[in-house]
């Protein structure tokens, strides 16, 4: 596969002059300019344009091995895409409304430049095209979403590895539950964005499927190879219903799922990053780079990247939303209603890479406040749980333990003091099991090295975690 050139965003310049449609030789009537307005698709489907190029190209050469063109018609065919591929990458290509789409604006050119671009369309239907240009694009965003989860991920590591020592409450129900270091906290954000990446990988497997050759709908009279276009555009496998190759858009709604759920773990993650940053908690400040400050109050230093981060999830998944209602209530196979889909996929591809981007840069300013942490992680009852723990080790059943232990709890609240200072009288009073050693649970430092389970955030554990993804990171 000719590889194309990487472009995401730029402006297109746009015409609106008097041109033929390709399908206009039907009818006697052009097309009302409000029609023609309404249905163009150009001034965002013109992104496709190096996959239509690519897949133009390998089209080109198939026909020149089954006899529809001569090797200097698919020569000459090839230059002159590649010529137009140079134009649009340097934003001198007049895109055509009335020509609709980004595949009829470079056939138009094509064939202006040579007549051999008249012959390209041979056994192509502009569905099978935009189907195949569709799943060429997504391989390649695809790669791009994988490198750019696996930087946060190294992100996410990198600020675990420099905090190593920093413990923080983890929490249930926003309610203090059980100490945990900082970095087991931000560990998990790596596990969930794994999982991401699988999500895209198994995403993108599906999407490797060309549907070139399929035609409008029935495929064609003529004797085209399909799998050695598919071979030139490095696909791993022909389409095997032409039908189902023109209408199936199952692969843009995976990968919005995908996007769909990443976007919802990047929030989780950003929700985080909030509370940590404000005054209540206090256990965390980003650079003055990633923050904005109030038009009002001049104290303010606010966390808009996580904010922002936050209420985008809200658009990437109305976009997942919008694509299941419109695939919905199709019948077999191309319908209009298919043009829908770009926009809402390229939306979603741009924002969850922006995310992505902004929040691994942001990562490298952020900076905790270990004694705000600490403060708040040595709360005694954190460790309520350890001491039902102690409990069980001394023989008491595990549900009479929690419930000796939530006594003891309300005791301590009862007469004022923390649970580790609970009078040994009173303790007792409450089970005799409990002994003055009950106390040893309290030594935060013994707490975390306890917990060293596989999985489990004690400090030796943590510390193979991390280099166990920078390794797999690298």
């Amino acid at each position: 596969m000719p590889s194309p050139k990487k472009s995401r965003t730029k402006s297109s310049t746009v015409s609106s002059g008097k041109v033929q449609a390709a399908w206009g030789g039907r009818f006697k009537t052009a097309a009302a300019e409000r029609l023609r307005d309404f249905g163009e698709s150009v001034s965002y489907d013109w992104r496709l344009y190096p996959y239509d190029i690519a897949g133009s190209i390998a089209h080109a050469m198939m026909l020149q091995t089954i006899g529809f063109l001569t090797k200097k018609e698919c020569q000459e065919i090839e230059k002159h895409l590649l010529a137009i591929g140079d134009l649009i990458d340097s934003e001198q290509f007049v895109f055509e409304t009335e020509l609709e789409d980004i595949h009829m604006n470079i056939e138009k050119e094509l064939t202006r430049r040579t007549p051999a671009g008249a012959k390209l369309h041979t056994g192509r239907s502009r569905n099978d095209q935009v189907a195949t240009d569709m799943r060429l694009w997504m391989k390649q965003e695809v790669e791009r979403d994988l490198a750019a989860i696996s930087a946060l991920q190294l992100a996410l590591v990198a600020w675990a590895e420099r905090e190593p020592d920093v413990v923080i409450p983890g929490y249930t129900h926003l309610q203090r539950g059980q100490p945990v270091l900082l970095a087991h906290h931000l560990l998990a954000y790596v596990e969930m964005l794994e999982r991401d990446k699988g999500r895209f990988a198994d995403a993108a497997k599906r999407a490797d499927v060309c549907p070139l050759g399929s035609g409008a709908l029935a495929g064609t009279t003529l004797p085209l190879d399909r799998k050695l276009v598919a071979k030139l555009l490095g696909f791993s496998a022909v389409s095997e219903n032409s039908m189902d190759a023109v209408s199936d858009r199952d692969f843009v709604v995976e990968y919005c799922a995908a996007a769909s759920l990443l976007a919802v773990h990047l929030s989780r993650f950003s929700e985080d990053i909030i509370l940590w940053n404000s005054s209540e908690f206090g256990f965390m400040s980003l650079g003055d780079a990633y923050t904005t400050g109030s038009s009002l109050m001049p104290q303010k230093k606010n966390p808009d990247v996580a904010e922002l981060t936050r209420g985008k999830t809200g658009r990437v998944v109305g976009n997942l939303v919008s694509l299941l209602t419109t695939l919905k209530g199709l019948p077999m196979t191309y319908n209009r209603d298919l043009q829908e889909d770009k926009e809402r996929l390229f939306d979603t591809a741009d924002t969850v890479l922006a995310c992505l981007e902004i929040t691994a840069e942001m990562l490298t300013t952020a900076k905790s406040h270990p004694e705000r942490c600490f403060s708040a992680a040595e709360d005694p009852l954190l460790l309520a749980t350890d001491l039902a723990d102690w409990l069980v080790r001394q023989g008491v059943a595990f549900r009479d333990a929690h419930h000796i232990v939530g006594t003891c709890v309300a005791k301590a609240e009862e007469i004022g003091v923390t649970l580790d200072r609970l009078p040994l009288s009173e303790m007792q009073a409450i089970s005799p099991v409990l002994t003055e050693k009950a106390r040893q649970v309290f030594a935060l430092d013994q707490a975390l090295d306890a917990r060293d389970l596989p999985g489990a955030p004690s400090p030796k554990r943590v510390r193979a975690q991390v280099r166990k993804w920078q390794r797999k990171l690298a």
